[in-house]
């Protein structure tokens, strides 16, 4: 696993995070047949607005930026409390390696950065959602000892 170098965004980065991480979402929800295109990217800012009233300031979230050692970045991550108040219980909100960088073990280098991060704040257990299609995540979770609390499942009729 290489090495990581984990610290706090720092405010323009977070700016830019943020666009690019809400575009994502956005995105993600279209792609999930969640969310229409057309509204996509204004309920994603909707939710964020409501989770992070305060931006990078909002109370309890913590957003880190992943570096090599040699100071280039290769990922983010956004922790906090978790949505529905599960005691102990911190929440992966977003973990993302940059595009170039993906594949050489970096992921798992974040989230156990993001692990350590979250027991640091007073977490027994981390929890996160993941899209059921994006299989090369919910390999990385499950080879790190995350289990299924939840399962959400969808048919789409093709007779429409």
């Amino acid at each position: 696993m290489p090495e990581v170098i984990v610290r706090q965004m720092k405010e323009p980065e977070f700016d830019r995070w943020y666009e690019d991480s809400t575009r994502f979402m956005a995105a993600s929800q279209v792609a999930a047949g969640n969310w229409p295109a057309e509204e996509a990217l204004q309920r994603a800012h909707a939710s964020r607005r409501g989770l992070l009233p305060h931006g990078r300031t909002t109370a309890g979230m913590l957003f880190l930026r992943a570096l090599k050692p040699d100071g280039t970045p290769v990922g983010a991550v956004w922790l906090g409390p978790h949505p529905r108040g599960v005691p102990d219980c911190g929440f992966l909100y977003f973990i993302e390696i940059d595009e170039p960088h993906r594949g050489a073990g970096y992921g798992r280098a974040l989230l156990k950065a993001a692990e350590e991060a979250a027991r640091s704040q007073g977490a027994n257990s981390l929890e996160l959602n993941v899209f059921g299609s994006n299989d090369r995540a919910v390999q990385l979770y499950e080879t790190s000892g995350y289990g299924i609390v939840t399962q959400q499942m969808r048919k789409t009729f093709d007779d429409r």
